[in-house]
This record gives C-alpha cells, structure tokens and sequence, in this order.
C-alpha cells in the first residue's frame, strides 16, 4: 500500500477504518454498531470489500462471518497521517503542531523547551 494511501480515502472509508483500527478487528455488525451514522449492513460490507481490495484491510473468517483487520500496522498509518497533519495544516513546523496542540503560542512553546 502507497503510504499516502490513507490520506486519499473518502471520509465514508476513513470512518470505517478508523473504527477498526480503534477496535483492533470487527466485523460488519461491529463497524456499524460504531457508526456514528449508520448506514445500511450491505452498503458497509461493500465498502470494507472495497477497501480490503485497495490493501487497506485483511480478513478472517469466524463461521459465517469475516473479520476485518488493518492491513498496516497501526504505527505506520499514524506516522502518514501526522506527516499529512502537519504538512497540511502547519507548514510542517512541528512546534506549530505542539503549539497547537497544547493551546500556546510559538514564544510560550520556546521559553518551555529552553531552559
């Protein structure tokens, strides 16, 4: 899988994957059950097949049903979406990122880090 990958899906399968990286595996039940706003069993379904057939996701089956997993270790997605994040949003000045985060300013951020 292309390591921006991640960054390019729609916010539908962004939602998905993020609850299965939360979650560590799930089934279709288990994504839908986390949905914020559910759709449909089959309209889910079609979408984690989708995103298994992108190399976003694995299976395993547990009797009748398939069990998704990440395809990536959940480290490698962070490190993609933190570089997109601060790329993106903070010209990719991680002390504006920190800043942001800790709800200071750059001057406040620079007295902390020098003694």
């Amino acid at each position: 899988m292309e390591q921006s990958s991640y960054t390019a899906l729609s916010r539908r399968e962004r939602q998905l994957m993020d609850i299965i990286y939360r979650l560590g595996e799930a089934s279709v039940a288990d994504v839908l059950n986390n949905l914020p706003d559910p759709s449909g069993y089959n309209s889910v379904r079609v979408i984690l097949t989708i995103l298994e057939n992108k190399g976003h996701l694995t299976h395993k089956r547990e009797g009748k049903r398939y069990i998704y997993l990440p395809a990536e270790l959940p480290e490698r997605t962070k490190q993609t979406a933190l570089k997109h994040l601060l790329t993106t949003f903070f010209e990719g000045s991680p002390s504006k990122i920190l800043s942001a985060l800790l709800d200071i300013s750059a001057s406040e951020l620079s007295d902390i880090s020098d003694p």
